[in-house]
């Protein structure tokens, strides 16, 4: 007998501290700092749009991008229209949400300052015992050891995003992983708690009902300024 299904992928995340000199922490967080303000210029487009298809979105975004924040690099310019199209798919897509399907206005995006910094193969290289990264400075390297899980998962797996993760002190990568299948989707994942929706004509009870099927974090009376925005 024979059984016909949908195989699903499943992501796995391994993180990697990273180990800073205080130039380092200051060139990071001015990384983290433009990056957010790019993904804050796309937001309003996406929006208004209705865009989350990553190549469209380039199309109406990337020159605004590069004309007002030249320091940022082209490719870093693409990972954050990439983080926008990441932000707003993953809103259209939530369970019973009033704007999924129809003309419905989708509310706006705001990224605060602790948003991570999307980096890809032109940003970011790992090679054995070390790994460099984009700055607006140039390149940062550092000593690296990867764990035999990681290295195997390297060899192995499809490297599905890298995420710098920090608050100006500590800083991190995120390596997520695809396991099974070539889904290229979002992880099944919360929402998280540097992407701050702004719509007050969003009443609360659709958004507690949303808060408490998907673990939903922000609510449209969050004070932006303790996220940063």
């Amino acid at each position: 007998m024979k059984f016909c299904g949908i195989v699903r992928r499943m992501t796995l995340t391994d993180a990697v501290p990273l180990s800073l000199n205080q130039e380092q922490r200051v060139r990071l967080q001015a990384l983290q700092d433009e990056f957010s303000r790019a993904c804050n210029i796309v937001a309003p487009v996406a929006q208004a749009q209705r865009c989350w298809n990553r190549v469209a979105l380039h199309h109406l975004t990337y020159r605004t991008l590069r004309d007002q924040l030249p320091g940022l690099g082209a490719q870093m310019a693409c990972n954050a229209i990439y983080a926008v199209c990441r932000a707003y798919r993953a809103l259209y897509q939530m369970p019973a949400a009033p704007w999924s399907g129809g003309d419905t206005p989708l509310p706006l995006v705001r990224f605060a300052k602790s948003a991570p910094v999307f980096f890809d193969r032109h940003t970011l290289t790992v090679k054995p015992g070390s790994l460099s990264l984009f700055t607006m400075e140039g390149r940062l390297r550092f000593q690296l050891t990867l764990s035999e899980q990681l290295t195997w998962r390297f060899a192995n797996l499809r490297l599905r995003e890298v995420i710098l993760l920090g608050s100006g002190e500590d800083y991190s990568l995120r390596f997520i992983f695809l396991d099974e299948g070539d889904d290229d989707g979002l992880p099944n994942e919360s929402w998280p708690d540097y992407l701050v929706i702004v719509d007050p004509l969003l009443r609360e009870d659709a958004l507690g009902a949303m808060s408490a099927r998907m673990g939903f974090v922000d609510s449209l009376h969050k004070n932006s300024s303790s996220s940063g925005v």
